[in-house]
């Protein structure tokens, strides 16, 4: 906005848009500038400032108020206005103000010239009614909204008109009347070329009907209006103390003002405004406090339960006996790793590198993720697989524990996991593993469970039997691996309490899911080893192909082919068939639906290394296989090879 000031000895002109008007009204109002009463009047009064017609002395005091006439080049001026704004907009005169009902009446100029109406209508040729009111001033309620249609095809019968020639008229109407009720009325209001809406100083029945309603308009026209203007509070004990009144910074509020005109030449802030100033600027300190001491509370509880749970495990190992297996530094797992490059594998509980450690002994390094477990994974890998010794066990050769940094360094497996040389995904790889190879990794993989359950000095339950979780060394020898959902046995206890359902789906015991099938205990991991020697025959996987389009349960499928003698798969030798009918059998002994049915991994191993002629068919389970909408998929991670 371009800002300039010019005399004029009639009237004292806004030039403005209805917000530059708002803003040029309120420096009329707050026109005590912060000057003190040793300053100078502004340079070139003539050229700067200009003269209303009337005195508001009553509001304000400026400073320079009492300015001699002749400083001013013009005599009687009781009062100087500055600011003024140059807008190609609405042009007001100010005729009076009332200091007691906060009110100015304002007229339009130049004024209504009633000799056509091309210059009618010229006041408010920008004017915009309905944006008017601002914060500063707001339409006085005797105001009345007048619309004016301009330039309009004749509309007879229309109540309110101004005819200044036959080609000249103009259809008014006040607000009282709906826009939408007088065009639904009078249509042909549609087709005239300019409509204004403009403000009246009360209702137009109170204007004298002439000549046809001819003075009517002009006399609602030239009426002056009134506006409400509101002052700061503030103001009022400026007036009290015989100081002047302005607004304290840009803003507009009623507790930023200053009293700043001092007869004795010492100012100061009004006390609201340091009352005010103290309030805010206390309020944002005291945010400011209050979330520092949150985020700081935040963190020292963050870092107790951090440090707490890093006590639990250090003192758990310490008690079991464990820290007997080396410990490294994560900065030594990241080089044995070489910064993590040769990726292995990824379970539920983390990621498998393969390493490598300084006598060039090749390592599988797992990295525990820390969102799962709240260390009650690493603690059960460690507790538990450190307590074991066993050929068919993956041996745990060290680990890393610093603050969430969680390590676990086994034993490197060349062929990685049993998954692979099974099922679909065995389809290239099964030639290199013979059924008596087959056979005799399910014997490997029984003895590895029945020392967990046996042999060691506390029994361990696995809980995760499958094929992705069974090692093969480069001879082939099965390793049971992952031990992140095993749980201690201590004593003699035949059954334990689990409080969550744990495994995977395909391979978890009835009764892990619902405790009405019996009790948690060894059996659930037979159960386990039972479903995975079905995937090591291939039954699993025939049955799938075969039933796909029926709703047989496929032990009733096996059952019936094996009461029928016939063959399981089609690509079988004749040599290879007692085998397979071996393994087949025991498996189904070890899927019986109630625990209290299933042999002892003891037991499976005789079965298994026994003659085929002395078992007997298992009886058919009396339920189906559980739903896979009954327990979460909890994978765990394969030490597989590159």
């Amino acid at each position: 906005m371009r800002r300039s000031v010019r005399m004029d000895d009639k009237y004292s002109h806004i030039h403005t848009s209805p917000l530059a008007f708002a803003l040029t009204v309120s420096l009329l109002l707050f026109i005590a500038l912060p000057y003190s009463h040793s300053q100078p009047p502004p340079p070139l009064c003539a050229q700067q400032l200009y003269r209303c017609n009337w005195n508001v002395s009553a509001i304000f005091d400026p400073p320079w108020e009492k300015i001699p006439p002749s400083q001013c080049n013009g005599p009687n001026k009781s009062f100087l206005l500055t600011c003024h704004a140059h807008y190609e907009s609405q042009n007001f005169t100010v005729k009076d103000i009332d200091n007691t009902t906060h009110t100015m009446k304002l007229m339009p100029r130049p004024p209504v010239d009633h000799v056509c109406s091309t210059h009618l209508f010229d006041g408010y040729q920008n004017f915009d009614y309905d944006n008017f009111n601002s914060t500063l001033l707001q339409y006085n309620a005797s105001v009345r909204k007048i619309i004016i249609y301009e330039h309009c095809p004749t509309i007879p019968n229309f109540p309110l008109k101004r005819k200044f020639t036959s080609a000249d008229v103009v259809y008014y109407f006040e607000e009282g009347y709906t826009e939408k009720e007088m065009l639904h009325k009078y249509p042909p209001l549609k087709d005239c070329n300019r409509r204004l809406n403009v403000p009246a100083a009360g209702p137009l029945d109170r204007y004298d009907d002439t000549d046809d309603g001819a003075g009517v308009l002009e006399e609602a026209l030239n009426d002056a209006f009134k506006v409400n203007y509101s002052i700061p509070r503030g103001c009022t004990r400026c007036r009290e103390s015989d100081e002047s009144c302005s607004p304290y910074g840009y803003g507009y509020d009623e507790h930023l003002v200053s009293c700043n005109y001092c007869p004795n030449e010492q100012c100061s802030l009004d006390s609201d405004v340091i009352l005010y100033a103290i309030i805010v600027i206390g309020t944002f300190i005291g945010a400011i406090g209050i979330f520092i001491c949150l985020i700081i509370g935040c963190r020292k509880c963050m870092s107790s339960r951090r440090t707490a749970n890093e006590q639990d495990i250090e003192v758990f190992l310490r008690d079991h006996g464990t820290l007997a297996q080396k410990k490294y530094k994560f900065s030594e797992v990241k080089k044995m790793t070489k910064n993590f490059t040769i990726k292995l594998g990824e379970g539920g509980f983390g990621v498998v590198y393969k390493g490598e450690l300084r006598n060039g002994y090749h390592v599988a390094v797992k990295i525990l993720t820390t969102s799962k477990g709240n260390g009650k994974d690493f603690i059960n890998e460690v507790a538990s697989i450190s307590r074991t010794s066993h050929v068919n066990v993956v041996q745990l050769l060290g680990f890393c524990l610093e603050g969430k940094k969680k390590a676990l360094i086994y034993e490197f497996m060349p062929n990685g996991s049993l998954d692979k040389f099974i099922g679909n995904k065995g389809l290239e790889s099964t030639s290199s593993l013979s059924w008596d190879n087959l056979l005799q990794i399910a014997k490997g993989i029984a003895r590895g469970l029945e020392y967990l359950h046996k042999g060691c000095n506390t029994r361990i339950l696995h809980f995760d039997i499958k094929p992705h979780n069974i090692l093969l060394d480069e001879n082939f020898c099965p390793k049971i691996s992952d031990f992140g959902l095993a749980k201690l046995c201590p004593g003699k206890e035949s059954t334990i309490s689990v409080s969550d359902a744990r495994g995977t789906i395909g391979y978890v015991a009835p009764e892990v899911c619902n405790k009405h099938f019996g009790g948690v205990s060894q059996k659930s991991d037979v159960y386990s080893y039972g479903m995975m020697l079905l995937d090591i025959v291939g039954v699993r996987n025939n049955v799938n192909e075969e039933t796909t389009e029926t709703s047989e349960y496929f032990p009733d499928w096996i059952y019936r082919k094996l009461e029928q003698d016939q063959d399981l798969r089609s690509d079988i030798v004749t040599e290879e068939k007692e085998t397979e009918r071996r393994m087949i059998t025991v498996s189904l002994w070890c899927i019986q639906t109630f625990p209290k049915d299933r042999p002892t991994m003891s037991r499976v191993i005789e079965m298994l290394e026994g003659n085929m002629n002395s078992q007997e068919i298992p009886p058919k389970p009396v339920l189906s296989y559980p739903s896979a909408g009954l327990v979460p998929e909890w994978t765990t991670t394969s030490l597989q090879s590159e």
